[in-house]
């Protein structure tokens, strides 16, 4: 306990230099803004911040791009209770309920329920990462590159097991990840693959270019093709205050949220969205008067904005405490450390630890700014969307292609940001889910290397994938592909999609 309080300490001493304030301040800004605005969502973002990282120390960059992930679930959550008009996937809910409120006058209410709420369930998700991601971490130290490689196959398979979507698509999305990571030199034998002569693809297809391209620039021209979304009128803002019936009837809700989003934030696929449905179903089987949900149940705008930040911020665990990003915005996060040459992995915390307990520690300096620059600041987000948003789109992607030359001064990276942004647009349009695809991308060498190691420690012996740590991924394994087969997931898994 003393070690995990010292290391909090050294880590608070980190987040708190002057710098890594600015870029934590900067994250949390950012993803407000991207939260409150419709469109761009906190991966777009986050891929076409990429390149920008590349000259921003490696614990900075990670401080900013996590404020952009959990920012984002704050600012969501004001278009939709003001609007009506949810800025991000996880904020439809909060709509509900939220944007009823302000119906009645209490818009103030609502938005110091949703700000509160996040709040403590940023601070409560971050001492959970904290104190468990040691234990994690020694635990995966047990392993070798074959624990290594069945904790990946359990990786990808809980990806498309638990992902939005066909799972024929999802699979084949997997396939195509694995593909575009097998692209350039082998390491072992020096010899091209699937390089067609081109010797700009020797050293493989860079993670920026690829998250930029099916992320950033194919939901920028997508969203050109969207009809302009209408929310209701702006309703008027009232006292930022909760009476003692509302913290009565709130943090219960709240604290219920942050359990459901920790719990399914850290498994793979899980994501801030599914966290703030389960909370909001949770709420209203658990109500008295389920009746009032709709029409401004207070736990209703609670829950699901606890369960978002949590789910957000729980994310973080796998990534941080076992090298594995459980869903996109974390393999963006893990592109981020290995632009600067760090591999994710269980070392993390002893290899890198001024990187690792700044990070967790920024989480809560993050969550605290946050709360001043959203609840001061409403009028302002709302007078932003008033900017139309073809006025915006030249400037993003001006920034996409300038930041993608940059890195190499390669005008080929350019040419291939654009080829991934065509067909980011086209799997996008046929409903493939893009978040296997960056997972296996990520995942898919360093599968490759450990079996291949593996292989060569047993003399290509299979028996090495008879260990206990082995066994019991690769029957976890089996357990998720069973669960597809279970009626009553694959009908709540089909609910999910079609919300």
């Amino acid at each position: 306990m003393s070690d995990i309080v010292s290391s909090i300490a050294g880590g608070l001493a980190v987040a708190a230099t002057p710098l890594n304030l600015w870029y934590c301040f900067l994250g949390a800004l950012i993803g407000t803004l991207i939260g409150v605005l419709p469109g761009l969502g906190p991966i777009a973002t986050m891929a076409m911040l990429l390149p920008l990282t590349y000259y921003l120390e490696p614990t900075g960059a990670l401080i900013m791009l996590a404020g952009i992930y959990y920012g984002a679930q704050y600012g969501g959550s004001t278009t939709a209770i003001l609007m009506r008009l949810p800025g991000e996937s996880s904020s439809v809910v909060t709509c509900l309920d939220g944007y009823e409120m302000a119906r009645r006058g209490r818009a103030g209410t609502a938005l110091a329920t949703a700000a509160l709420s996040s709040f403590l369930a940023g601070t409560i998700t971050t001492l959970l990462i904290a104190f468990f991601s040691p234990a994690l971490t020694a635990a995966a130290q047990r392993f070798g590159p074959a624990e290594y490689f069945c904790l990946m196959v359990l990786g990808l398979i809980a990806a498309i097991v638990f992902a939005q979507g066909s799972l024929l698509k999802s699979i084949g999305m997997i396939l195509l990840g694995l593909l575009l990571g097998s692209v350039g030199a082998d390491v072992n034998t020096g010899l091209d693959r699937f390089t067609f002569g081109v010797n700009e693809l020797r050293d493989g297809i860079g993670i920026a270019a690829l998250s930029m391209g099916v992320f950033g620039i194919a939901e920028v021209v997508l969203n050109l093709a969207r009809p302009q979304e209408e929310g209701g009128r702006t309703q008027p803002v009232s006292a930022l205050r909760l009476t003692a019936e509302d913290w009565r009837r709130a943090w219960p809700a709240a604290l219920r949220g942050t359990g459901i989003g920790a719990v399914l934030g850290i498994l793979p696929g899980g994501s801030a969205m599914l966290a703030s449905f389960a909370a909001y179903s949770t709420e209203k089987k658990l109500s008295s008067s389920p009746e009032q949900f709709g029409h401004g149940a207070i736990e209703g705008v609670a829950g699901p904005e606890a369960a978002n930040n949590a789910g957000a911020q729980a994310s973080f665990i796998p990534m941080l405490a076992l090298g594995i990003p459980s869903n996109s915005v974390m393999a963006m996060m893990a592109g981020a450390m290995l632009i600067h040459g760090i591999a994710p992995s269980p070392n993390l915390s002893v290899a890198q630890p001024t990187l690792f307990w700044g990070l967790i520690a920024s989480m809560w300096v993050g969550n605290l700014m946050l709360l001043v620059i959203n609840l001061p600041l409403i009028g302002l987000w709302v007078r932003l969307l008033q900017v139309p948003y073809r006025l915006m789109f030249p400037a993003i992607l001006l920034f996409c292609c300038i930041g993608i030359y940059s890195v190499n001064m390669s005008v080929f990276e350019v040419v291939m940001l654009a080829g991934f942004g065509l067909a980011g647009i086209v799997l996008t349009l046929l409903d493939c889910p893009l978040a296997p695809l960056v997972l296996a991308f990520i995942l898919g060498p360093a599968m490759e290397e450990n079996l291949r190691r593996a292989m060569l420690i047993s003399g290509g012996d299979v028996q090495i994938f008879a260990s206990p740590i082995c066994v019991a991924l690769l029957v976890a394994t089996a357990a998720l592909l069973v669960m597809i087969l279970v009626p009553s997931f694959r009908r709540t898994r089909s609910r999910m999609v079609d919300a």
